[in-house]
């Protein structure tokens, strides 16, 4: 059974219907004992870093996540809140990712938010299994995790930062790939057999 995490952030009817496509057995919960009895632990987001963590440290979520010994995989803000820390909102995060989140500052030719489809390379986990670098994935956000140990897939839009990261059973994607066609449906189906 795999658990998506739903703390009011969002998201959640597009990681539905991958795994429904995908033919995966999940709830949608809240629940920290169904979280943790999880075979795999989904945590999508979308929206604000400091509000993310405010609504999971209401839930008493923020120790069940720490806990887990399952993987789990966090998407767009929930990846970022599993970093150390985000200038959004100035917000102690998880601490999983050894990153710090980061605002894009707008420079000439760089829009900001990053929205639209870029290109992923330095792919180095079997998340991304049967997937060559140079693949392109959607992004929709305004800040990204600097690079670091962790790092498992880098992009560029104004500089080179983190499009995945991984520490232990805890992988996140910058991108969305329940929004990048068949690559981000390989991806999920990748995590679904970690």
């Amino acid at each position: 059974m795999i658990a998506i995490v739903d703390y009011k952030m969002g998201n959640l009817r597009s990681v539905e219907n991958v795994l429904k496509r995908l033919g995966a057995e999940f709830t949608v919960t809240e629940q920290a004992d169904v979280i943790r009895a999880a075979d795999r632990v989904l945590l999508p987001g979308v929206g604000n870093a400091k509000e993310a963590m405010e609504n999971l440290n209401r839930a008493g979520l923020v120790q069940v996540i720490r806990s887990l010994r399952r993987p789990v995989l966090g998407i767009c803000v929930g990846m970022q809140v599993m970093c150390r820390h985000s200038e959004e909102g100035d917000a102690d995060c998880i601490g999983l990712f050894d990153a710090r989140v980061k605002r894009f500052q707008p420079a000439e030719g760089l829009k900001v938010p990053h929205m639209g489809w870029n290109k992923i390379g330095n792919l180095e986990s079997k998340l991304f299994k049967g997937i060559d670098g140079g693949e392109w994935v959607y992004f929709v956000h305004s800040y990204y995790p600097e690079l670091c140990p962790d790092t498992i897939a880098t992009t560029t839009h104004g500089a080179m930062f983190s499009a995945a990261l991984k520490y232990e059973n805890f992988y996140g994607t910058q991108f969305h790939p329940e929004k990048s066609g068949d690559v981000g449906e390989r991806i999920i189906a990748n995590f679904l057999k970690l």
